[in-house]
C-alpha cells in the first residue's frame, strides 16, 4: 500500500491553520495527534472509525483523545493520494441532545 501524502493547508496570507492549533496544544496532546496523522498517512482513504470519520460533502475529521480532552482535526481527500488538513479545535463540552 502506497503512503499518502498529508498537506498543511496553508491561508493566502501564509497562515497555516492545522500548524497553529497543533502548536495551541500540551505536549501530550500534540504527540498523540501527531501519531494519528502518521496512521493517516499510512492508510489515507482505508482508515476507519475510531481514528476517522466522514462528517459531510467529503469532508472528514479524526479525534485524539486523552483522559476527557478530544481535539478533532478537519480533513479532506484531493487527488494523487493527498490529504489536505484544514483546521482543528479542541471540543469543550458534550453535544446537547434533544428530547423527542
Amino acid at each position: 500500500m502506497a503512503k499518502f501524502e498529508v498537506i498543511f493547508y496553508e491561508k493566502e496570507n501564509g497562515d497555516v491553520p492545522v500548524e497553529d492549533f497543533l502548536k495551541s496544544l500540551d505536549r501530550k496532546m500534540r504527540v498523540k495527534i501527531s501519531g494519528i496523522i502518521g496512521v493517516l498517512q499510512e492508510y489515507g482513504t482505508y482508515l476507519r472509525e475510531p481514528y476517522s470519520k466522514h462528517l459531510e460533502d467529503g469532508i472528514f475529521e479524526f479525534r485524539g483523545k486523552l483522559g476527557s480532552n478530544i481535539s478533532r482535526v478537519l480533513y479532506f481527500f484531493c487527488y494523487d493520494g493527498k490529504i489536505i488538513l484544514t483546521n482543528g479545535f479542541v471540543k469543550k463540552h458534550k453535544r446537547l441532545q434533544r428530547r423527542k
